[in-house]
């Protein structure tokens, strides 16, 4: 039997746009995400995410560079948010994610975002992924609003780096079938000082437990093999253990479910302002990455997805050509 999103019944009962009224009414005075900033963005007053009321897209396009049982042949397709709420100094991403005076020229419509999805669907993608969705919540949730009618019956990822509101994602509950959140550190210091944000570890585990409490620890798989709904948490090892990798993991195990997805991530260079950050400058060894390895037997974590260590090349869209025409 072919899969159904989750979106689709919660729409076609009217509770999708209650969610969709309580999600833009907190644009009022932001605290879309843990930062509480209490701008007014749907006067399009900027908040610390340099973000207004319009979404922000940098690109748009089929990915093949997520886990293979997502990316499958035909790629996830993808909507990369422009800005973020983090200010990671390794970001790979960061002509995207920091460059917020280049950024904020391809705000985009409700109505050009909803058109993205349905060109995505139709080019065969096997799901619509938003990668750093956080600060954008309400305006995706309106986009969806205008696919959904249209026709939109894919998989929803959410491709986030945790730094959620519980409050927001409890509001999500039934229209993402997947999340895909990056489990970043165990220790607070280094959130500040690599991502300039406040209380890391007690924001990320919050937000985790409760995309855990909403799809559980089993991923159901459909027709085509391919991952429909579920919960797969991302952990990208850091040089000089600057992740807390053992800590991370320990936590999964005691408060989550050993049963849990995990995609342990080997991919780590020093881009962005890492090639000048002490303990940052480097790419990780294979002895950092195996001891990973070693710490998801040593607690028991049943379904760990590794990478061979030398496979460390993944494909990334051209933001700077953008191949992705913006049709607005």
């Amino acid at each position: 039997m072919p899969f159904v999103p989750s979106y689709i019944p919660l729409f076609e009962s009217g509770e999708f746009y209650k969610r969709l009224e309580a999600l833009e009414a907190m644009l009022a005075a932001c605290n879309i995400c843990p930062h509480d900033c209490g701008n007014n963005r749907l006067k399009n007053e900027i908040a610390r995410c340099y973000s207004g009321y319009l979404p922000v897209v940098s690109a748009y396009c089929r990915h093949f560079g997520e886990e293979p049982a997502l990316a499958g042949t035909n790629g996830v397709g993808n909507i990369f948010l422009g800005n973020c709420n983090l200010r990671c100094v390794y970001c790979q991403n960061y002509q995207i994610s920091q460059n917020w005076k280049i950024e904020s020229r391809n705000t985009v419509t409700f109505v050009r975002m909803a058109e993205m999805m349905l060109e995505l669907q139709a080019k065969g993608s096997h799901s619509i992924g938003f990668v750093s969705p956080t600060h954008f919540v309400p305006q995706i949730v309106r986009a969806l609003s205008l696919a959904i009618p249209q026709g939109l019956n894919l998989p929803l990822i959410y491709n986030t780096n945790a730094y959620d509101s519980v409050e927001v994602l409890k509001l999500l509950d039934g229209i993402f079938d997947i999340y895909l959140p990056d489990l970043k550190y165990a220790d607070d210091e280094f959130g500040w000082r690599y991502s300039k944000v406040k209380s890391y570890t007690a924001v990320s585990r919050a937000a985790i437990k409760e995309m855990f409490l909403q799809v559980g620890y089993e991923l159901v798989y459909g027709e085509d093999a391919l991952v429909k709904r579920g919960l797969i948490i991302r952990h990208l090892v850091l040089p000089n253990d600057i992740a807390s990798s053992e800590e991370t993991l320990e936590w999964i195990a005691s408060e989550l479910d050993k049963r849990v997805t995990l995609s342990v991530m080997a991919q780590y260079y020093p881009a962005h302002k890492a090639a000048t950050t002490e303990l940052l400058d480097r790419r990780i060894r294979e002895s950092e990455y195996n001891k990973v390895l070693f710490l998801l037997d040593k607690y028991g974590l049943e379904n760990g997805w590794a990478q061979e260590f030398e496979s460390q090349d993944y494909y990334q869209p051209d933001f700077a050509n953008r191949e992705e025409p913006f049709r607005r």
